[in-house]
């Protein structure tokens, strides 16, 4: 009865391994389109609200959810006095802090990187260029996630259950 109670805990655990890993595939392309529409409302509060940067930031951290909510308020509270960091410097801090649960890649954090070394450097129509350019990247990141989605989720889950099974063949 044990060994059968133990072999069960095995194979649950698999499967919640590989499930685990399935929604890290699941989340991406919803993180990043959460960023894009983040980055989206950041254009406009620049490009026609006259809003400061700060302000604009902690405007969006307001409005995003989870993550993106506390990426964006830490970067705003970062370029804010007293601490009055960068643009580059802010976004660098809040992104070691907060991308690391988002199931976002490094490709999403170098995009961001290099849009916040442009932030609060040029005048309003070149800051919007370079939200525009950071914008196309992410959608092209979210079609390559979607992808990824397609392909390794549903393989994910399989493989932690067989391999929980598997496990359990081999100490049995």
């Amino acid at each position: 009865m044990l060994k059968l109670l133990g072999a069960v805990l095995v194979v649950v655990a698999g499967a919640l391994a590989g499930f685990t890993r399935a929604a890290q595939y699941a989340d991406r392309p919803r993180n990043i389109r959460g960023l894009i529409a983040a980055l989206q409302r950041l254009e406009t509060e620049i490009l026609y609200g006259y809003t400061p940067l700060p302000e604009a930031l902690h405007r969006i951290g307001q409005q995003s959810k989870g993550t993106l909510q506390a990426f964006f308020t830490a970067a705003a509270e970062e370029m804010s006095p007293p601490l009055n960091r960068t643009a580059e410097e802010a976004f660098k801090r809040a992104v070691e802090q907060h991308f690391r649960s988002a199931s976002l890649k490094g490709a999403e954090k170098e995009i961001i990187r290099q849009l916040s070394c442009t932030l609060g450097t040029s005048d309003r129509s070149n800051q919007s260029t370079h939200i525009a350019l950071a914008l196309q990247q992410l959608k092209q990141e979210e079609t390559v996630a979607r992808e990824d989605q397609g392909k390794y989720e549903k393989m994910s889950k399989s493989l932690g259950l067989l391999l929980g099974v598997l496990i359990v063949i081999l100490i049995f």
